[in-house]
């Protein structure tokens, strides 16, 4: 075990943990921020999305002694209201099905629009591609995130 200092949402946080632990159990099972999920394990799904310094993470394959001293957002970091405009978007447009991945989608999506505010709907389709959604609202996903850029 070791002692990790960690930034998370703006807050200086401090584990006890083994170094190749995942961020995402960190995450979960020591800090309980549960929004992070776990689907896959192998960073192929995008449920466990986090920003490392603004850019979308998979946490699942993210140790916490490679973090160093970057910042970790997670969704409920994201905004203290849920009003970012990607959050907003999401219940404009009614994306959630069963809402499983939909934390992992919208820290995707907000990360992408962060670094290119006015997509095309190539580049959104390709930014979002990495996320599954077992319920198969790509349609919504891919609406919000345009909608969300148009501000």
């Amino acid at each position: 075990m070791a002692l990790f200092k960690l930034k998370i949402n703006g807050k200086e946080s401090e584990v006890d943990v083994d170094p190749s632990t995942p961020m995402l159990w960190v995450l979960r099972d020591h800090l309980n921020l549960v929004g992070t999920k776990y689907g896959c394990g192998i960073a192929q799904c995008g449920a466990c999305t986090v920003h490392l310094d603004g850019t979308a993470t998979r946490s699942c394959m993210l140790t916490v002694s490679m973090v160093g001293n970057s910042e970790i957002t997670t969704i409920e970091g994201l905004s203290e209201n849920g009003d970012h405009p990607v959050q907003k978007a999401w219940l404009e447009v009614d994306v959630p099905q069963c809402g499983y991945c939909q934390a992992g989608q919208i820290m995707t999506a907000a990360a992408f629009l962060e670094k290119n505010p006015n997509p095309t709907e190539e580049e959104i389709e390709m930014a979002m591609n990495g996320n599954i959604c077992r319920c198969g609202t790509y349609l919504r996903i891919r609406k919000a995130v345009k909608m969300a850029a148009e501000g």
